[in-house]
């Protein structure tokens, strides 16, 4: 984990809890101080020198993640140095259109716009009654929304309806239950909790549902 900031803390954290052993790299000796106790092994490197990520075993490491944020040249000189070095797999966090055209052409294998993503996830939530949405490619959504006042007390097989939006359920969640695999027998309750797949447009008629 390259950039030790906000995004790079928080996969760390995330990777860590997964049980992966997370080397951590940044410039400021204050966030290496702070996850020093945190992660397997962190250190203060310039991770724009090649010759510094060699000497860190970064070559020996199936992938690296590269979260700087504040600095697009820092960001691209440290792709290129993992891409010199042989990181079989470089993620890169991009700020712009221009930032990510430019890590991918110096190798970084997987772009992304963190805050761009969060933002069109929190807008479809904003103006919804969904409780978490993922969009999953350009036309196609898995969303939790709470079950519908019309499908209380009714069996899940009626979601074939048109009325229903062709969305189809994957999980359930009863009051004081744990999710679980749908069933079309599955009957729903108030308060109940659905994770539905489909169309956005479809989700989001579905959520909107009374």
């Amino acid at each position: 984990m390259i950039g030790l900031g906000r995004l790079g803390c928080h996969l760390a954290g995330v990777l860590t809890r997964l049980d992966h052993e997370v080397l951590g790299i940044d410039h400021d000796p204050d966030q290496v101080q702070r996850w020093s106790s945190s992660l397997a092994r962190v250190v203060q490197a310039d991770s724009t020198e090649e010759s510094a990520l060699r000497q860190l075993g970064i070559g020996d490491f199936s992938r690296a993640v590269v979260a700087i944020g504040a600095s697009v040249e820092a960001s691209v000189l440290t792709v290129l140095a993992l891409t010199e070095v042989g990181v079989p797999q470089i993620w890169a966090r991009a700020t712009s259109d221009k930032h990510a055209k430019i890590l991918a052409s110096v190798g970084a294998h997987h772009v992304i716009f963190p805050e761009a993503e969060t933002g069109e996830r929190v807008a479809h939530l904003i103006v919804s009654r969904m409780l978490d949405f993922v969009e999953m490619g350009e036309d196609f959504a898995i969303a939790k929304v709470p079950v519908p006042a019309s499908l209380v007390d009714r069996p899940l097989r009626e979601l074939a309806m048109p009325e229903h939006h062709g969305v189809l359920v994957v999980g359930a969640k009863l009051p004081g239950e744990p999710f679980r695999y749908a069933t079309p027998d599955t009957v729903l309750s108030a308060g109940s909790v659905l994770i539905v797949e489909g169309t956005i447009n479809q989700v989001q008629r579905f959520a909107g549902l009374g």
